[in-house]
């Protein structure tokens, strides 16, 4: 089965944190006693919220589609706001939402879901939302891609 655009990234993120919680209750070894871990977590928390948020703002403000599972129903090329730091703001809000947990949870092991939503994401929504988009946007996307980095 392909992969490609079919799952929702906000389930992947759902999926990922709820692995990481399963791994903290079975990890006996707490790898992180940071006493700032709490304040560090909100801090992660609050800056990946915004920035995710910031991308689908920009989004909507563009009249083009949220939804990367239906790439044929963007029609425009979003290089402003939030895009103008990373093409993929929403994507980056969600990994810095993950760390956050994995701070608060403390479990050094379930950073390794965060290492894996990294590489599933990239793989399977990324990847492919560049194909459509150099295939849609030509030039312009690719000179896009050119000056911006994917994830930060």
């Amino acid at each position: 089965m392909n992969f490609e655009l079919r799952l929702p990234p906000v389930l992947q993120l759902l999926v990922a944190g709820a692995a990481m919680w399963g791994i903290d209750r079975v990890d006996s070894v707490s790898a992180l006693t940071l006493s700032f871990a709490g304040w560090l977590s909100a801090a992660l928390l609050i800056m990946g919220v915004a920035i995710a948020l910031l991308g689908v703002s920009a989004f909507r403000r563009a009249s083009t589609t949220v939804d990367p599972r239906y790439p044929g129903q963007s029609t425009t090329l979003v290089t402003g706001g939030v895009y103008h730091w990373t093409r993929n703001p929403m994507y980056l809000g969600m990994l810095l939402v993950l760390l956050a947990w994995g701070l608060y949870l403390a479990s050094g092991l379930s950073f390794l879901v965060v290492v894996a939503f990294v590489a599933y994401m990239t793989r399977f929504q990324i990847v492919p939302e560049e194909r459509f988009m150099t295939q849609t946007f030509g030039e312009a996307y690719l000179l896009y891609r050119r000056s911006v980095r994917r994830w930060f």
